[in-house]
């Protein structure tokens, strides 16, 4: 099981050179790949109605893609991997010429992980439909995937018309694309289209069901388990090494191919803090 970490979106703060630092850092410290969260708008809960969520406008979040693309540029071994990327809500062409280009200046250490989101505030601010957007998902990844492959191709689909045309550019091979959630439809696109899964939950018995619908839909799709990844997270908050390690094993039982630790919200600290809290994980598990 290969071990990551997440960024501290809400604390890493803005300093470049606290962010490479980090970056760097996890290299030293042999972590194998950077998770990156995704929220592209934070609504104001002064609002009429209100607003509830597990973050609003002051909870700050780095775009991924252009924070990898700086990432990418400092280190030399570690992947990337946008957890998740809120696919719909962008356009699709734009995204897989981003993805392309950091596989590229990467030499291939980027890895795609997308969902749908839950906020309307963001789709409204971003000019696109809430409703069917899980649709709208599986005709991007069927997209990005002939844009990253193919010289010109003329598409056609319920949401995207690309006329005798390709991006260019193309990565040396396809970007992965991972699948976020665990809703029946979401678990059923993962299976069919995806090339791992991210769940957001403990590795207890709802995840065990998700694994086991994920594989019997790839195996009456003919499609092989082998290779198929799972990333789980861990949290340093309220976590000890016992704890740690229970997580860690129960996670490896279930298939668990990679897990990433977040390290913020568990009070304040600065980047060496957080390359600490990895460290003391890393001693943890073994």
């Amino acid at each position: 099981m290969e071990i990551g970490a997440v960024l501290p979106h809400n604390e890493i703060g803005t300093d470049a050179g606290a962010i490479r630092a980090y970056a760097q850092g996890l290299e030293a410290l042999g972590i194998s790949h950077l998770l990156i969260y995704d929220h592209v708008l934070g609504a104001d809960p002064d609002r009429p109605g209100g607003f509830r969520g597990p973050y609003d406008k002051d909870i700050a979040f780095h775009e991924p893609m252009t924070t990898f693309a700086f990432i990418a540029a400092v280190t030399s071994k570690l992947e990337m991997a946008t957890t998740i990327l809120i696919l719909p809500q962008r356009q699709t062409v734009l995204v897989a010429k981003q993805a392309a280009e950091l596989a590229i200046l990467s030499e291939n250490r980027f890895r795609m992980g997308v969902g749908t989101g839950w906020n309307r505030v963001e789709y409204t601010g971003l000019n696109v439909p809430f409703e069917r957007r899980g649709a709208r998902q599986a005709e991007q990844v069927e997209l990005m995937r002939r844009l990253w492959s193919e010289d010109s191709l003329d598409y056609r689909g319920e949401f995207h018309h690309i006329d005798k045309a390709s991006i260019n550019p193309r990565p040396s091979r396809s970007i992965p694309v991972w699948f976020g959630g665990a809703a029946p439809a979401l678990l059923k696109r993962c299976a069919q289209l995806g090339d791992g899964w991210m769940p957001l939950m403990g590795a207890n018995d709802a995840a065990r069901e998700c694994i086991e619908t994920l594989k019997s839909v790839r195996e009456a799709s003919g499609l092989s388990w082998e290779g198929f990844g799972i990333q789980a997270q861990a949290q340093y908050a309220g976590g000890n090494p016992e704890r740690w390690r229970s997580h860690a094993q129960k996670w490896q039982a279930l298939g668990a191919t990679h897990m990433a630790l977040a390290t913020h919200n568990a009070g304040e600290t600065d980047v060496d803090g957080h390359l600490q809290r990895i460290s003391e994980y890393l001693s943890a598990i073994g």
